[in-house]
């Protein structure tokens, strides 16, 4: 069907399908913020006094960032890494890659996420850059699934695009391995944002206590804030104790609630 067109095949591949990938979740996201329902959702809010419900305005703001930076930040962007992956061969063609080969790609992708982000995100922490860039994000201390985009758009290319893009740019990957990358990429971020510690999903504990606190747990997975000791506050709190996956459908602030506060 696109035999002799794989430059909009590429760009269907990794823009639509991520695009529907992140909408999809974050409307089912949206759902609970905005309305509550159902109710049985909102007992694994991180911040429980928070975002209940999410201020309309705040939030009709932050989408029209988000989806901005979609069309005019990511597209873009898109367009240059497939005529960089053209370099390297035909990202394209009919053969693909293997399971392993496949698996080993996502290893790679995320080390280069996790030093790529870890560095540009405390960049942007730089006192002369966060007050111009940076400070909008963090306009969001209890965060929602959708703010997981929302950046000033220099910051959203260099901190939350070029982490990602890289990875499959240096191997040369496949349109199906770099599709699945982004997939998986802005689900990930959108979990790590989205307020929630739900059953049997990544931990959003980390990220959201650096929305909470902003100078600590910068990186994605933690191994460069653990070597770099920006997760020392973290650990010595009841998040950390919650930064876990959770097996069971009791909440973990129940299950590890927060220490009393003195005189209660």
């Amino acid at each position: 069907m696109f035999e002799g067109h794989h430059a909009a095949l590429f760009f269907l591949g990794t823009m639509l399908l991520p695009t529907l990938t992140h909408w999809a979740v974050n409307a089912l996201l949206l759902l609970v913020d905005t309305t509550g329902k159902p109710s049985f959702i909102t007992r694994y809010r991180i911040q429980m006094d928070k975002n209940n419900p999410v201020d309309p305005v705040k939030l009709r703001h932050a989408i029209k960032t988000v989806t901005f930076n979609q069309v005019f930040v990511s597209g873009p962007m898109v367009v240059v890494v497939y005529y960089l992956m053209t370099l390297r061969g035909d990202p394209c063609g009919p053969e693909l890659p293997t399971f392993h080969w496949a698996l080993m790609e996502l290893a790679f992708f995320s080390i280069v996420e996790e030093v790529l982000f870890y560095y540009s995100h405390r960049l942007f922490h730089h006192p002369s850059l966060y007050k111009h860039y940076h400070k909008q994000h963090h306009e969001w201390t209890a965060p929602i699934g959708v703010v997981a985009t929302y950046a000033h758009p220099l910051e959203h290319m260099l901190s939350n695009m070029l982490p990602v893009v890289l990875g499959p740019v240096i191997l040369g990957s496949h349109l199906t391995s770099t599709s699945m990358w982004y997939c998986l990429a802005l689900f990930s971020t959108t979990i790590s944002h989205c307020g929630y510690h739900l059953p049997f999903l990544p931990s959003p504990e980390f990220h959201d206590f650096h929305h909470l606190r902003f100078n600590q747990c910068f990186g994605v997975f933690g191994i460069l804030d653990r070597l770099h000791g920006t997760d020392s506050k973290f650990r010595q709190t009841k998040q950390y104790e919650r930064h876990t996956l959770l097996t069971s459908l009791t909440p973990l602030n129940e299950s590890i609630p927060d220490t009393p506060k003195k005189g209660q």
